[in-house]
């Protein structure tokens, strides 16, 4: 590969870098008491916090994730740092779809489900307007990254 070949990729930091900041942002939500959610502006997406089911252990798992508002729903990439494979929180959703996030605004049930098709294409270009390296991130990942859509559902 030559030096011109490498400009044009995204690098990312080493893996062991990217989940010490996963294990950071949950210490994080923990000791701010959820103050380290923020919601999304135009320029900049927000931060929230994802609760699934275990596909295996059927106990509570929780993450923070980046989204974006569409309209009432949210929506997330499932991109595990731009790693390979599936996040575990996408695994789980996919699983059990019913989940609740923690906004700053308080907690809100949802169900989760991929985007495809024009949806998929469109959610994808706001948030490439977001981040411009979108597309080189995503090309580093052997599998397309879903675009996880987050629709609330009534309580109960």
């Amino acid at each position: 590969m030559s030096v011109g070949d490498r400009a044009g990729k995204p690098k990312l930091p080493p893996r062991w870098f990217i989940r010490l900041a996963w294990r950071v942002h949950r210490g994080l939500y923990r000791v701010f008491r959820g103050r380290v959610v923020w919601p999304p502006r135009a320029d900049r997406w927000g931060t929230l916090r994802l609760s699934t089911t275990g596909r295996r252990s059927g106990q509570q798992r929780s993450v923070i994730v980046a989204y974006l508002e569409d309209g009432p729903n949210l929506f997330t990439l499932a991109m595990n740092g731009w790693g390979e494979g599936e996040p575990a929180w996408w695994l789980n959703l996919q699983a059990h779809p019913d989940a609740a996030v923690d906004l700053v605004g308080g907690r809100r049930l949802v169900r989760g489900r991929a985007a495809t098709g024009d949806e998929r294409s469109r959610l994808w270009a706001r948030w490439r307007e977001i981040d411009a390296k979108l597309d080189a991130f995503a090309a580093l990942r052997p599998s397309e990254t879903a675009v996880v859509v987050l629709e609330p559902r009534p309580a109960g």
